[in-house]
């Protein structure tokens, strides 16, 4: 094919120019004459599944048209800066999106049968993040359950019993370096295996995690040695017992990462690892058929406070400065129909946070079934950190031998700073 002139090369550009500018100008229109909608949602890895889940309500009817964008988090939130953001969105919950609810960016979903359907105790977890009162502006997809993934074959080869107080988990540690087993698998060069696992598991077994940070911004500025709430007067206790239970780990920990820990817990290295869900099918793609069970870390010696480290993984929400609130609402309460949501939880590890949902089929994740539907859970503090604050690196650094006081003192800083700041 011979080559294109340089004029012809110009006149190209400008056509595909135009028909971009053409495409996002007529986006809400359709040649069927449907109503046109946006949705964005930033799963990567389920972007296959919800893309059949849009082409099959697509199919369903005859008024609105639904276009999937999976272009990232990043994307949306420039479009919300050119007041043009997707008219309907399903994403991770955390505290990038929830600065537009903070704002009063989304509409009120409160009168929708989507929000109606979801599970009531959850709306604390949705708050911690912020609100805009007296509305609902997001609602909860998936909820994910975090614990220590266990090696069921290897517990009952040591005649060990899944640990419900610290004593028994030290006790389950000591008799596997007895028979020549590594208990935990670390992976301590990657800062947020340390934060997402250890450090919170720690601290959520302990405390209660909406009260503290509520007190916290409560103090403000005044967050410190000698305030109601702090890092180094609340969290000293729960990091020292990390700390306890980092003996319990492979020698190469500090220089091992995410995929040699599931990789590890494939090939049998190790008893225990600290991680979510999203590490069980990296396992079962080495080892399809090693048998492994979750439980929440014990940090205490009381059996009642063991709780479920979990996030909101995917909230939905409609912007108020959509053209197509109404058409994004027919979508909303298609995807919160039961055998859609729950469909999509099973496929992807997750907790379906409507009323009256079935449990988990996975077993891999029912030994956390009791704690989601009684509501003993907490979301992680990493989470709830604000991310002009690198916790996770502060994680880190505590693990790796920094002084607790001294690095807990410097979170205490940060935050005071951040609050004056934001004065």
């Amino acid at each position: 094919m011979a080559a294109l002139s340089p004029r012809s090369k110009k006149r190209a550009l400008a056509t595909g120019a135009l028909t971009a500018l053409l495409g996002s100008t007529l986006v809400a229109c359709s040649s069927d004459g449907r109503e046109t909608i946006q949705f964005a949602f930033n799963k990567p890895e389920a972007v296959p599944y919800m893309r059949e889940v849009v082409q099959e309500f697509n199919a369903s009817q005859d008024d609105v048209t639904v276009m999937l964008d999976s272009s990232g988090p990043d994307a949306f939130a420039a479009g919300f800066v050119r007041g043009d953001p997707p008219d309907i969105g399903l994403n991770n919950y955390n505290q990038e999106t929830a600065r537009f609810i903070q704002r009063c960016a989304m509409s009120d979903l409160s009168d929708t049968s989507a929000a109606q359907s979801v599970r009531d105790d959850l709306d604390v977890f949705m708050d911690q993040f912020g609100v805009c009162e007296g509305q609902t502006s997001a609602i909860p997809y998936s909820v994910m359950g975090a614990a220590v993934i266990y090696n069921v074959e290897v517990f009952e080869q040591n005649g060990l019993e899944v640990p419900t107080t610290w004593d028994e988990l030290i006790e389950v540690c000591e008799t596997l370096e007895a028979a020549g087993v590594t208990p935990f698998y670390a992976t301590f060069a990657e800062n947020w295996t340390i934060g997402q696992g250890w450090y919170d598991y720690a601290v959520g077994g302990m405390l209660d995690s909406v009260a503290f940070f509520e007190t916290l911004a409560e103090e403000g500025v005044n967050v410190g040695p000698n305030s109601t709430a702090s890092f180094q007067q609340d969290h000293a206790e729960p990091v020292a017992k990390m700390l306890e239970l980092s003996q319990y780990v492979n020698d190469d920990a500090e220089s091992r990462g995410y995929g040699d820990g599931n990789t590890a817990m494939a090939n049998g290295d190790a008893a225990m690892l600290m991680q979510g869900p999203w590490a069980l099918g990296e396992i079962a793609k080495t080892a399809p058929d090693l048998e492994l069970g979750m439980f929440p870390l014990p940090v205490t010696d009381n059996p009642d406070d063991r709780k479920a480290r979990i996030n909101i993984d995917l909230a939905a929400w409609i912007p108020e400065a959509s053209s197509h609130k109404e058409a994004a609402r027919v979508f909303l309460d298609y995807l919160y129909q039961p055998e859609i949501i729950e469909a999509y939880n099973a496929a992807q590890l997750g907790f379906t946070p409507t009323k009256g949902a079935p449990p988990a089929s996975d077993e891999r994740i029912l030994g956390l079934q009791e704690y989601i539907d009684a509501g003993d859970m907490y979301q992680g503090s990493t989470q709830l950190v604000p991310r002009a604050i690198p916790i996770m690196n502060y994680a880190q650094s505590l693990m790796l031998g920094g002084d607790p006081q001294r690095i807990l003192s410097s979170i205490d800083a940060d935050y005071a700073r951040l609050a004056f700041r934001q004065q």
